[in-house]
Order: C-alpha cells, then structure tokens, then sequence
C-alpha cells in the first residue's frame, strides 16, 4: 500500500523549541513563527509551579530538581501535539544538554532554535521589561547554566541582534521556514 496523496502533500509535522536565557527574546521569536506559520504557540513559562514562580521572583536560581516536572510537563504537551499531527512552537530556555534530551525523548520532531544576544544586552533587557517574575539579578545564573546546542543535536542558532522583524526574518530563514509555511 502506498502513502495518501493527502500525506504527500501535507507539510512535514514540525515542533520547534526556541530556546535562550531569560531575556535573550525567545518568545517574541516563537509568538513571531507562530503568527507566520500558524502552529500553536506555548511560553514554557506558564508550565512553571507557583512554587518556582516564587522562587525566581524571589531571586533564587532554581534547581535541577524544579526544572524536572516542569521540563516534564512541557514535554507531555509537545506530545500532545505530535499525537495529534499538529505543528508547535515552544519559548522554553532549554538551558542544558540534559533538558533538551528529555524534552526530545520520544519525540521525532523537536528541533531547536537557540536565541542568543550579548550578556549586556540581554541585562538590559531584563532591567526594562515589565511583566516578568524573572529578576535580572538571576542572569549570571542563567548564563552559568548553559550548554550552547552540540553538533548532533538537532537545531540552530542565531543572532538577536537587530529589530524584532529583522531576528524574526533571521529565524524563519534558519529553519527554513517561509512566510506562507503552514
């Protein structure tokens, strides 16, 4: 039995994890792929126990093993989505190798998209923004925290620096992403 004129021309599934420190613009970057391609977007923020929520605003680096059921949980939801067939993008920091191994484990379509930006650039950033549990006196912690993606992992990186429409464009060429991609 052949494969469905409908799965030939049906567009690859497809989750891409943009991923960075807090404050290196990963989630402009993901709401950015949604928007063009359509996927669904998830801020792997709002994965976070209040528990955690409360210890970053508190200026407490969190651990291993907060990061676990949170990892976890973004993880179920990215199956959620291949389950389905349906494209995804999602904003998590995804800081070490071993974060990005479990949210890949089972999951044949995770590829990432790692944000990065100048360590002052980024403070800045964080000094600014409104919004956010995240005190930029966690920065250093963040940037001690990161594994920079190896060559068999499957992603990309890129630069943040220029516009947000210039980061964006960035991106989509990366991944190899068209504008009329859905």
């Amino acid at each position: 039995m052949g494969i469905s004129e409908e799965a030939l021309s049906a567009p690859p599934l497809d989750v891409v994890i943009v991923m960075g420190v807090s404050g290196s613009g990963k989630t402009t970057v993901a709401k950015g792929i949604s928007t063009i391609t359509g996927w669904e977007f998830a801020e792997g923020d709002a994965f976070h126990s209040e528990a955690n929520v409360e210890k970053m605003r508190s200026g407490h680096a969190l651990t291993d093993d907060d990061r676990w059921p949170w990892l976890e949980s973004i993880g179920e939801w990215i199956s959620d989505k291949e389950a389905a067939g349906e494209p995804a993008v999602v904003a998590c920091s995804a800081l070490r190798r071993v974060y990005r191994d479990l949210l890949r484990r089972g999951r044949p379509h995770v590829r990432f998209l790692n944000v990065e930006a100048a360590r002052e650039v980024i403070h800045d950033r964080m000094d600014h923004r409104s919004g956010h549990y995240m005190p930029p006196s966690l920065l250093a912690s963040q940037l001690a925290t990161f594994e920079p993606l190896e060559k068999d992992e499957p992603g990309v990186t890129i630069s943040n620096e220029g516009t947000p429409a210039i980061v964006l464009e960035r991106a989509l060429a990366a991944l190899s992403l068209r504008k009329d991609h859905q």
